[in-house]
């Protein structure tokens, strides 16, 4: 049976160089991430040399090179979350997920982040996930946010 990167590949059969970006993306929208296996077999279907795929995917800030946690939890630290208690958010969360900020739970489930601003200060402590804002967080949310999140894994 065919891998998930094979089924890819063989939806482009004119290798041309300008199915580079649109091979990659598929692969990077199917697989979550591009890994090196993949830049290789693109290399090769494409007859191109890997580090010409490599240099082009690393170009564009849309691609990941390792597999992505399902969910990303980015806590605010600027001025206005600092004084709202973004600092104790992000020490709960580190003790309940047990990381810190840049790492990755080890069955791939959360990352955690510390980002210097989510640009809405006016509605602090701010803590997104996945791109969608929690505003006014409080630690007293987090159990609740991170089983909500266990349950959606699929």
């Amino acid at each position: 049976m065919d891998n998930p990167l094979d089924r890819i590949l063989k939806q482009y059969p004119n290798t041309r160089r300008d199915n580079l970006l649109p091979l990659l993306q598929d692969i990077h929208d199917s697989l979550g991430y591009l890994s090196e296996e993949s830049i290789i077999k693109v290399s090769q279907h494409l007859s191109l040399p890997s580090s010409k795929v490599y240099g082009v995917a690393t170009f564009f800030d849309q691609f990941h090179f390792e597999p992505q946690a399902h969910f990303v939890i980015r806590i605010c630290s600027g001025t206005s979350c600092h004084l709202s208690g973004s600092a104790e958010i992000m020490d709960e969360f580190k003790k309940t997920l047990n990381i810190r900020p840049g790492q990755t739970t080890r069955d791939g489930v959360f990352r955690l982040e510390e980002v210097p601003c989510l640009g809405a200060c006016g509605l602090s402590p701010i803590v997104e996930v996945n791109g969608e804002s929690h505003t006014g967080f409080s630690v007293q949310q987090i159990a609740d946010l991170v089983e909500a999140c266990k349950e959606n894994v699929a």
